[in-house]
């Protein structure tokens, strides 16, 4: 397996977007592209990536803008884009996805989105999910519209006042600061991720999942949410396209198991025809960081290799 850093032009104008990109060494049998979440980094999928790329998947994978190494500067982290920040985001995906396919054109091509990142991935699939081999929809939740509009406006009237690239505690604790509660008394503020304390204690100490998103960072996530949730977007998700929900049964962002249950009944009452549902019992945020990972580990692989007619 080889490991290769690379970098590519953000849809803002201004921001140099990195990537990396996990390359098997014999046959390429399929590609997953990972869009990583809120406050981490696409280098956190290391472990993931290189087991699928040791079964010959090809990962690939950028820092979204406003996070790891796509930052310019330190005050640009939890920041998307002056304007259509959310739009640059699904863009950069996009040309990701463009660049990967222009050198590999016949392969399955697969795209994985784990919490910000779910909800990327569900708008994605709905303006570009024409061509793919399938989704993975991790860590996701449902969130009611009055909650997202209210959300919009106050970002809008705080970046009225103090700029769009302030970091408002207010907001944050708004959008987080419940997440753990479900296991206090805690030994860290980010207990919620995982049971794996030396993968708490890792995110903990660093700098890249360190930072308050600005609310306009947070306004476009909010505003992404809302579009993906939108009926006349849903429909426009490809129905023969095979959607896999899954997520841990502790994950407070998909309230313990409820937000994913909800947004796979969606999709099948949109009328996509197939769905797979997987909850995984203990298990917190980032399933993929879990003490029993080699089970999500497998039953992903099983499900690419079946979706993309690999065995």
């Amino acid at each position: 397996m080889r490991k290769k850093d690379f970098t590519y032009n953000s849809k803002d104008g201004v921001t140099t977007i990195h990537a990396i990109k996990w390359i098997p060494d014999g046959e390429i049998k399929a590609i997953l592209q990972i869009a990583h979440g809120m406050v981490e980094f696409i280098d956190r999928y290391d472990r993931f990536a290189t087991f699928l790329a040791e079964n010959g998947i090809y990962v690939v994978g950028n820092d979204h803008l406003g996070h790891g190494a796509s930052v310019i500067s330190e005050k640009e982290h939890g920041y998307f884009a002056e304007k259509n920040g959310n739009a640059c985001v699904i863009g950069d995906m996009h040309t990701l996805r463009q660049l990967t396919q222009e050198r590999h054109p016949d392969k399955p091509y697969f795209l994985l989105g784990h919490s910000m990142g779910s909800f990327l991935a569900r708008q994605y699939i709905e303006m570009y999910g024409e061509g793919l081999a399938g989704a993975i929809i991790m860590g996701t939740g449902n969130m009611p519209p009055a909650v997202l509009s209210a959300g919009k406006a106050l970002c809008k009237t705080i970046a009225r006042f103090r700029g769009w690239k302030y970091r408002s505690t207010m907001v944050n604790n708004i959008a987080l600061g419940a997440n753990n509660k479900r296991f206090e008394p805690a030994r860290t503020k980010n207990d919620w991720l995982s049971k794996d304390e030396a993968i708490v204690d890792a995110y903990c100490a660093n700098p890249w999942n360190n930072f308050v998103f600005t609310v306009n960072g947070f306004y476009n996530m909010f505003a992404g949410i809302e579009y993906c949730e939108k009926e006349e977007n849903l429909k426009r998700i490809p129905k023969d396209l095979p959607i896999l929900v899954v997520s841990g049964a502790e994950d407070p962002v998909g309230n313990f198991g409820d937000g994913p249950r909800e947004v796979a009944d969606i999709y099948v009452k949109t009328g996509i025809r197939d769905i797979v549902l997987k909850i995984y019992p203990g298990d917190r945020h980032e399933i993929l960081n879990e003490l029993d990972h080699e089970v999500v580990d497998t039953d992903i692989l099983n499900w690419l290799q079946e979706k993309g007619k690999l065995a």
